[in-house]
């Protein structure tokens, strides 16, 4: 039970691992649009505006170069909570572990994939950037996404004015938290573009590190 607990406490409060999700998902969301047929791993917001409008253009096979990294994204939050559900109990490993486990495979993967299959490699990568959404919620006690930012902007914001309305010091703690985490996942997204430019369909296989990374702190002791 002990074990457990320092498990269940590392994965909520690590910041370490934080910085390395966050990598993580700006690096896919530009791996994704810049090699992969400008589609966006984890912005489905994006997503579903290209879709309707080539459906609106009565291009409907283009399309579902959008349509299936929704369906992917949805069912890997689905899949995410039967696993959840299935491996809670678990002491060997967490089920957070066994997520981040199974993106790794999955960033491997996509790396193998040529650019003749880059449907299949979107639908993987947005299957995965799902499951990390739904899985990696919480910081240090504070909430937020590792794989997108409006969400985390709206809060950072919210937290900001209601320092300055308030003068709470535990306020612009949060909206700093906030900030910091849009920083880290841009800085992602910038060495997602910058290597794959470089190293091309294979760069994802940095996003993977990262997520290696991050596995490996789950396995330490805070």
């Amino acid at each position: 039970m002990e074990i457990k607990i320092e498990i269940e406490n590392q994965i909520s409060d690590s910041r370490r691992l934080a910085f390395f999700l966050s990598l993580a998902g700006g690096f896919q969301d530009a791996y994704s649009y810049v090699c992969r047929d400008h589609v966006f791993a984890n912005a489905q917001t994006g997503n579903i505006v290209l879709m309707s409008g080539h459906l609106i253009s009565g291009r409907f096979l283009e399309a579902l170069h959008y349509l299936f990294p929704i369906i992917a994204f949805v069912s890997g939050i689905y899949i995410t909570e039967w696993i959840r559900y299935i491996y809670k109990e678990n002491n060997i490993l967490h089920w957070r572990q066994i997520i981040l486990f199974v993106e790794i495979i999955a960033m491997v993967f996509v790396g193998c994939l040529p650019s003749s299959m880059n449907v299949l490699a979107n639908v993987i990568l947005s299957f995965s950037c799902a499951m990390q959404v739904s899985s990696f919620k919480k910081f240090r006690g504070i909430p937020f996404a590792t794989t997108m930012c409006i969400g985390n902007m709206r809060s950072a914001t919210e937290f900001l004015a209601k320092y300055h309305i308030t003068k709470e010091k535990d306020f612009i703690y949060k909206s700093i938290h906030y900030y910091g985490a849009i920083l880290i996942f841009a800085l992602g997204s910038s060495l997602g573009v910058i290597f794959s430019r470089i190293l091309g369909l294979i760069s994802i296989w940095i996003a993977a590190i990262f997520l290696f990374i991050g596995f490996l702190l789950m396995l330490m002791k805070e």
